[in-house]
């Protein structure tokens, strides 16, 4: 999103995650993990501005930033319908409003196809993790996303935004969903879990279910025609 709001040129640094475009990104210095951000890597770089997120960026983290730079740009995307207010609250900040708008335009159109079509509705697991297995609460934009497509997360209601499983719960779950991210499951872990729990598993493009931003407008792209070939 960052490098389509044309920002490319300002960006010094990023975190090992941060790998699209690959050719723009390629010279762009990484500072660790979302985790694991090397503070003093980013005291070095001298950043105007660092962007960070609630669920991929910690409080101390984030904190510690606000001590030496001079802009800390907080997101937290819930719902499809925050990357409007993303791509303009980045536009804003480092005036690149025009191409904010270009962008809210692209997803509104692309958001109101996906209203004009009729999915069957079915109630998923969706893994993100293994050993030991985490899945998402309904509080999370993956969940909400999803929810779009007919694809309504299980569990209904949980403690943590992103539960730990002890034993994947199969209670009411039609579908399981094994996300290529953050955890990357392949096609060997999706016959595995589809033999011990004999419900129909999938793999699905965790980028594409949970990526804000710009890839969003192509997440909705992907997920209507993931959900109509299950």
């Amino acid at each position: 999103m960052v490098c389509e709001l044309g920002l490319a040129d300002q960006l010094v640094g990023r975190t090992g995650y941060c790998i699209h475009p690959r050719e723009a990104l390629k010279k762009i210095p990484r500072v660790g993990g979302t985790k694991t951000v090397n503070l003093a890597k980013i005291r070095a770089l001298a950043p105007t501005h660092v962007i960070v997120n609630v669920d991929e960026n910690t409080r101390e983290a984030a904190d510690a930033l606000a001590e030496f730079v001079p802009n800390v740009i907080v997101t937290h995307p819930l719902a499809p319908l925050d990357n409007l207010a993303l791509y303009r609250q980045i536009g804003c900040a480092f005036g690149r409003q025009r191409e904010a708008e270009v962008l809210g335009s692209r997803f509104e159109s692309m958001h109101g196809k996906i209203l004009e079509r009729k999915f069957k509705e079915r109630k998923v697991l969706y893994l993100i993790w293994k050993d030991p297995w985490m899945t998402v609460s309904r509080d999370t934009y993956v969940s909400r996303t999803l929810a779009l497509f007919g694809l309504h997360t299980l569990p209904e209601s949980a403690d943590a935004r992103y539960p730990t499983l002890n034993d994947p719960d199969l209670k009411g779950v039609e579908l399981i969903l094994l996300s290529t991210e953050p955890y990357l499951f392949r096609e060997n872990h999706r016959r595995e879990i589809g033999e011990r729990t004999r419900k129909p598993a999938y793999l699905i493009d965790g980028e594409m279910a949970s990526w804000y931003g710009s890839r969003a407008i192509r997440g909705l792209r992907y997920l209507a025609d993931f959900s109509a070939s299950l």
